[in-house]
């Protein structure tokens, strides 16, 4: 039987962006103990950028991209767990399964070490894929395995946050959105810094009860540590190198910072004394495993929280979506439409 064709993009070596290649490939075939998806939606991260910019290492013809959602259209032998139909998104970390972060659980990344989702059809290990959340559009459901579910771990899984907590969000991207929905849905109280009037009211609109414009205030830091009389309870710190010492400081005493990403830089002076003094313990993760995943969409389907979409391109267009994300202007999630 004649294989069809396929669109897939992949990484040629020197890698950057301008030399994403679309390529035509056949279809893969299922065999025992997988399932073929059908993708229709793709989400990108700054990861993602990092990888298919050169910033990462890769192999030439890698398959970019970790966050996608799709389709069932084919169960292999054996395959229990999924039916032709059903709803799935992919996972950061293939091989993570449940529990505390494993050398053997972690080797594998998608669109990274191993081929990403930026691609019509994967042929995937049926244990590798989780549950879309009823009612969510593929573009929706595509923004939750990597930002979403970072934002969901470091607020319920490291900081099991309550009602009342207060929360400090960095900008308007991907991870600090979420971070925003959930911490409201959990009750807490969220301060939010951006350098933009405009991304300050739309902050608001999703829910932002404080927010601070970063550039009119160069200690931004102290000033949310004032503004929450005593500082936050948790903060979800994206910058790295760059705002790393201001998290500090806008932390009160034994403050949970979970350092998420490294937007700022990788390397950062830090006041390890006040770091002491005010007890806080400072998480670095990347993103989560398969079951935090399953426990994130059921609080998402239960508080019915809607990902924010800034624009869609289509896959073909994935030079332009990388270049709108590196921008700065989108809030929210920038996702490819994979027809």
């Amino acid at each position: 039987m004649e294989t069809r064709k396929l669109n897939s993009v992949k990484i040629r070596l020197p890698a950057q962006i301008s030399s994403l290649q679309i390529a035509e490939v056949e279809e893969p075939s299922t065999v025992p103990g997988t399932v073929k998806v059908r993708w229709r939606a793709v989400s990108l991260n700054f990861h993602d950028y990092a990888v298919a910019s050169g910033m990462l290492p890769t192999e030439d013809g890698r398959i970019p991209c970790s966050d996608a959602a799709g389709e069932v259209m084919e169960v292999g032998e054996g395959v229990t767990k999924w039916q032709v139909g059903d709803k799935v998104m992919s996972t950061f970390f293939p091989g993570w399964q449940e529990g505390a972060p494993e050398p053997v659980g972690t080797a594998e990344l998608s669109g990274d070490s191993c081929d990403g989702y930026a691609t019509q059809c994967s042929v995937l290990p049926a244990n590798v894929l989780t549950r879309m959340p009823d009612g969510y559009s593929y573009q929706e459901a595509a923004t939750l395995p990597c930002a979403a579910l970072t934002a969901w771990r470091a607020l319920f899984e490291i900081g099991n946050i309550q009602p009342g907590d207060k929360v400090l969000i960095q900008g308007t991207g991907g991870v600090s959105i979420f971070g925003l929905q959930l911490a409201k849905a959990a009750g807490a109280i969220v301060y939010a810094t951006s350098s933009s009037k405009e991304k300050m009211q739309r902050l608001q609109d999703l829910g932002a009860d404080y927010t601070l414009n970063y550039r009119e205030n160069p200690d931004w830091g102290m000033a949310v540590f004032e503004l929450a009389q005593g500082g936050v309870d948790h903060v979800l710190d994206v910058g790295g190198g760059l705002t790393l010492s201001q998290s500090i400081d806008a932390g009160k005493m034994g403050a949970n910072l979970v350092l998420i990403g490294i937007l700022g830089g990788l390397e950062c002076q830090l006041n390890l004394a006040q770091l002491l003094l005010k007890q806080q313990r400072l998480f670095p993760i990347a993103v989560g495993n398969h079951a935090m995943q399953d426990r994130m969409v059921d609080f998402l389907q239960q508080h019915r929280i809607q990902p924010v979409v800034d624009r869609t391109f289509p896959l073909t267009g994935i030079v332009d979506a990388f270049e709108h994300l590196l921008s700065g202007q989108h809030v929210g999630k920038v996702v490819l439409n994979v027809d």
